[in-house]
């Protein structure tokens, strides 16, 4: 598909709300081998989520302690976790103990999650997710683990005010740009 006609489709599931101040942008209409291609995403006229081929711009986090000693990313834990690190342990460990060490476990898988998803962003990318993006449901987009597939979930008109809103817990555990589009939607209810 075209990258005017993948553009209107996408525009035209746009949330009313958000119509006109989100824009996908791809400055090189012609992909070629030679010649890496941009793509971004601008919230009034700001490039928010730029996705490049030559090299991924998004640098939020350096390493993966960065992201497990970050106090912004708070992960819950439940008591399945728990009863699998008192599994795992052998022996008898102090329940407070046992918490830090399910949360540490947990930020350790969402850390890894979080690098792979980052380092996959490129324009090349982005269209193939889009075309993914069209041809699957709303619920099965922002269930994913693919940063694209929920932003542009977020952004669909589909995406009725109570799912946005009872989405918030969900949204703790997502990748801090994922985090910025749902504030934004939430902005427009």
């Amino acid at each position: 598909m075209s990258w005017s006609k993948l553009k209107q489709q996408l525009e035209s599931f746009l949330c009313p709300a958000l119509n006109g101040r989100v824009e996908y942008r791809a400055p090189a209409y012609r992909y070629l081998a030679d010649k890496p291609g941009t793509c971004y995403i601008s919230v009034d006229k700001k490039n928010v989520l730029n996705m490049s081929d030559k090299a991924s711009f998004i640098k939020w986090y350096l390493t993966e302690l960065e992201i497990k000693n970050d106090p912004d990313i708070q992960i819950p834990v439940t008591q399945d976790e728990i009863e699998a690190v008192r599994q795992a342990s052998k022996g008898p460990v102090p329940e407070d103990r046992l918490v830090v060490m399910a949360r540490s476990r947990k930020s350790s898988e969402h850390a890894k999650e979080l690098l792979s998803a980052q380092a996959s962003l490129s324009r090349s990318n982005f269209i193939v997710v889009a075309n993914k993006y069209l041809s699957t449901s709303v619920e099965e987009s922002i269930e994913s683990h693919d940063i694209l597939l929920n932003v542009l979930a977020l952004l669909d008109r589909r995406v009725g005010k109570k799912r946005i809103v009872n989405l918030s817990e969900k949204m703790k555990l997502k990748h801090p740009i994922v985090q910025y589009f749902y504030g934004l939607r939430r902005s427009t209810l």
